[in-house]
């Protein structure tokens, strides 16, 4: 799609608490008293002639000492000098020990993001230049470009780069400034991408919900070189257009690459049903896996498009192929009064839980969609389902999938339990970045 093409309002956005099909439900959980963020509690001032560090309470350090990355603001006693938002600041324990060196926000409950563990480093260009660099390496060493030109090249945390997404899509890269660390490198690091990686463009993401809670307006469009008007990833023989300018999070769902191609490998001679199917990434897996037929639904009719047109691209029959715009609950209850039934079923919906908070009226919207979802599968089918939401545990997942199940009156047992992509790793020491969740699940005949 072009560039200049601006986003509409009704995309839906995976990051955020949903997309059309959740927009209205999380308005009246909201409206029904589910918890709002609050307001970062304000540390009192330290010694304002130190040099800019955060000294912590007494007994808080446990979770740093476990290397967790995030310093909430409940944790922090006081601070030292006068650090301004994105300045890197040293954190101490109460008795003045080093902790670590850490990206300081003063307009966030997460005071501090860690950037390393070692007093001797100097958190500066040098710096990121060797976590980039770190992190393009892990992914060579895992083959991951043998998949396609389609890769996230830096995930967070878990690369050492806080708040930091870069996605790759052929000669394309995309940047998310999701804190204010990487906020205050924005120019240091797009340099840095630039030398590493020498794509035609880097274009910026930085739209995401999140920002708000760290007290950082949205911003989008190009950084470096020159946007194409087309951008397409190929991944496992597969080719997709990527709308990188107005597409759901940086215009594709490089974590869901793996999943995408073991559903091809269970697709043949079924009838398939693709839930929130966006641009039609299962969709397209499953006619070439050589599905029957396969009904996509999604309520953006651009990504609609953009799937239609990735059919297209592939050489794919599309006489199997079927495409919905509608609001995906309201299209299952039709789907089940119509008594359709379908051999396979994906339901992948966008972060209905984006924290805990959230949870419990989450809880009723994956049941709702995951009830349907057994009703309309045929003895022997299969269901993959999916939770991107961080608020959602995995273990709180399961249950809540056992519970529409009973609910459905039928028995199913999990055949696989699925995550991210390997270009998408989680550090042990922050379970945070494990956020999708997936289970595949055969109904008995």
């Amino acid at each position: 799609m072009s560039k200049d093409k601006a986003r509409s309002p009704s995309t839906p956005h995976r990051q955020s608490q949903g997309g059309k099909d959740f927009r209205k439900r999380v308005q009246r959980s909201k409206e029904a008293g589910a918890p709002a963020p609050q307001p970062a509690s304000k540390p009192r001032a330290g010694n304002p002639s130190a040099r800019p560090a955060i000294i912590l309470k007494a007994e808080r350090d446990k979770s740093l000492l476990r290397r967790h990355p995030w310093i909430f603001s409940g944790a922090v006693d006081c601070i030292d000098g006068a650090p301004a938002g994105g300045d890197t600041v040293a954190v101490r324990d109460a008795a003045g020990s080093f902790l670590a060196w850490a990206a300081y926000n003063p307009d966030s409950q997460i005071t501090a993001r860690v950037w390393s563990w070692h007093e001797k480093d100097v958190v500066g260009e040098a710096f990121l230049h060797q976590r980039i660099a770190d992190a393009l390496a892990a992914r060579h060493a895992l083959a991951i470009a043998q998949a396609g030109n389609g890769m996230r090249i830096v995930h967070g945390e878990s690369d050492g780069l806080p708040g930091l997404i870069v996605d790759k899509y052929g000669d394309v890269l995309v940047m998310q400034l999701g804190s204010a660390g990487p906020e205050r490198w924005r120019e240091t690091i797009a340099d840095i991408l630039q030398t590493l990686c020498a794509p035609v463009c880097i274009y910026e993401r930085s739209d995401s919900d999140g920002r708000e809670l760290e007290g950082l307006s949205k911003r989008c469009g190009v950084v470096r070189g020159k946007l194409p008007e087309q951008v397409e990833v190929i991944e496992n023989g597969l080719r997709f257009a990527v709308d990188v300018a107005a597409g759901q999070k940086t215009g594709y769902y490089l974590d869901q690459r793996d999943n995408r191609a073991f559903t091809g490998t269970l697709a043949a001679d079924r009838d398939v049903l693709n839930c929130f199917c966006y641009t039609g990434g299962f969709s397209l897996y499953a006619l070439r896996g050589g599905a029957k037929s396969v009904l996509s639904i999604d309520s953006s009719q651009e990504a609609l498009q953009i799937g239609r047109t990735n059919v297209g691209l592939n050489g794919l029959d599309a006489s199997k192929a079927e495409w919905q715009c509608a609001d995906v609950f309201d299209a299952l209850r039709k789907l089940r009064d119509q008594n359709r039934k379908f051999d396979l079923i994906v339901l992948d919906p966008p972060k209905f839980a984006p924290t805990a908070a959230f949870a419990e009226k989450a809880s009723r919207a994956y049941k709702d969609i995951n009830l349907l979802g057994f009703k309309l599968l045929r003895p022997g089918g299969l269901l993959f389902t999916y939770s991107c939401s961080g608020g959602i545990s995995d273990e709180l997942f399961q249950k809540i999938i056992a519970g529409a199940a009973l609910d459905a009156g039928v028995e199913a047992q999990i055949v696989k339990k699925l995550h991210a992509a390997p270009d998408h790793p989680v550090l042990l020491s922050f379970p945070e970045g494990a956020y999708l969740k997936g289970l595949v699940l055969r109904v008995a005949g």
